[in-house]
C-alpha cells in the first residue's frame, strides 16, 4: 500500500502493539508514534521501524507527515484524545468503545462533521473475511427469514483491583471492553432495539464482572448476549434464520471459520479464514478507502450507528446501576 494515508499511532498500550504489527505486516504507512514519555514513544518507534517518535499527544497529531490517527488510550481518554486529533485536522480510528458513554460520542462526531474529517470506531470485528461471507450469505436469503442471535464474549481476566478492566476510573468492566462486540454485533444484522433487558453481577471495586442482555426487534427477532471478565465461555456466536443457521466458531469476533447448517441439520457451506497476522488492518483499509472516496460519514460502520450504539450501551449501564467516576 504506497498511496494510502500516513498512519500516526496515539499511545503504546497491547492494542496499539497489536494493530501497528497488523499494519506493518500488511504494508501501511505508519509515519509516527506518541506516548506520556519519550523513552516510551523511542522504544514503541524502534521496534516497529517508525520514523518519527514524540513525546506526548500533542506533538504526535502536530506531526505533519500524519494523516491519521489512531487512538488507543483507556475509554475515559478517547472523545479527549480523537477531539486533540481532528483539532488538528488529522482523520481518527478511535478504539472500541468508541466512548464512555453517548453524549461524548456525538461531540466527537459532531467535530468530526464540522471538521470535514473522518471519525471512525475501530470495531474491526466488521470488516473481517468471515463477517463479509456472513452478510453475503444472509443478503443472499440462504438462511431464509433471521429471527436470531446468539453470543458470547467471556474471558477470564485478572482480579488485580489495579487492573484495567476492573478499575472504574478506566472505564473497567465487562460491558465496554468485551459487550461492544456482540452488542455491535447485533446492531449489525437488526439494526436499533426496540427494548433491552439487562442483568449483572459485580465486582468488589464496583466493575461489572458479567453483564447478560436481551434485545427485542420488530418481526418477532431476538438477539441474545453474555459477556465476562470472570470466567471463560465458548465465545461463539450463532445467527439463526427460519431455514438455516449460522455456527461461528471460536473465537467469533476473531478471524475464524463459520458452518452454514440447514434446518435438516445438513452442512451447506463451510468457511474458513486466512488473513496475515491479527486481522485489524482491514478497518485500517476500510478507513483509507472511505477517506478516498470522500465518503466521511462511514458505510460499514457508519459515524451515526456508532453513535447510537453508545446510547444502548448507555441504557444497559442505566438498567444494571453502572456509572463511571465523573458521568
Amino acid at each position: 500500500m504506497t498511496d494510502g494515508l500516513r498512519w500516526g499511532i496515539l499511545a503504546t498500550g497491547g492494542i496499539a502493539h497489536a494493530f501497528t504489527n497488523d499494519l506493518k505486516l500488511n504494508g501501511f504507512d505508519v509515519r509516527a508514534v506518541g506516548s506520556r514519555s519519550q523513552e516510551g514513544a523511542d522504544r514503541f518507534a524502534t521496534e516497529f521501524d517508525i520514523p518519527n517518535s514524540h513525546e506526548g499527544y500533542e506533538a504526535l497529531v502536530a506531526d505533519p507527515e500524519v494523516d491519521i490517527v489512531y487512538v488507543s488510550t483507556p475509554h475515559p481518554l478517547h472523545a479527549a484524545n480523537a477531539s486533540l486529533a481532528l483539532e488538528a485536522g488529522k482523520h481518527v480510528l478511535v478504539e472500541k468503545p468508541f466512548t464512555l458513554n453517548h453524549a461524548e460520542a456525538q461531540r466527537v462526531a459532531n467535530l468530526a462533521a464540522e471538521r470535514g474529517l473522518l471519525a471512525l470506531e475501530a470495531m474491526w470485528t466488521r470488516y473481517l473475511p468471515h463477517m463479509v461471507r456472513i452478510h453475503e450469505i444472509i443478503d443472499a436469503g440462504t438462511l431464509g427469514e433471521v429471527r436470531t442471535l446468539l453470543a458470547d464474549h467471556t474471558q477470564k481476566i485478572s482480579n488485580d483491583p489495579s487492573h484495567r478492566l476492573n478499575a472504574l476510573e478506566l472505564g473497567g468492566g465487562a460491558l465496554l471492553d468485551l459487550g461492544i462486540y456482540p452488542v455491535s454485533f447485533a446492531w449489525d444484522l437488526f439494526g436499533a432495539p426496540e427494548t433491552i433487558q439487562s442483568a449483572a453481577t459485580f465486582k468488589e471495586t464496583g466493575a461489572d464482572a458479567q453483564v447478560a442482555t436481551i434485545f427485542s426487534y420488530g418481526g418477532g427477532r431476538i438477539a441474545t448476549s453474555l459477556s465476562a471478565s470472570d470466567t471463560r465461555g465458548p465465545n461463539t456466536a450463532t445467527v439463526i434464520g427460519t431455514e438455516a443457521r449460522i455456527d461461528i466458531d471460536p473465537v467469533w469476533y476473531t478471524p475464524t471459520s463459520f458452518r452454514v447448517v440447514s434446518h435438516d441439520g445438513s452442512v451447506l457451506e463451510e468457511f474458513h479464514s486466512e488473513v496475515v497476522g491479527r486481522g485489524m488492518h482491514f478497518q485500517a483499509a476500510a478507513a483509507e478507502r472511505l477517506v478516498a472516496s470522500g465518503n466521511l460519514a462511514g458505510d460499514v460502520l457508519p459515524i451515526d450507528e456508532t453513535v447510537a450504539i453508545m446510547g444502548t450501551l448507555d441504557a444497559i449501564r442505566e438498567q444494571i446501576g453502572l456509572r463511571y467516576p465523573g458521568e
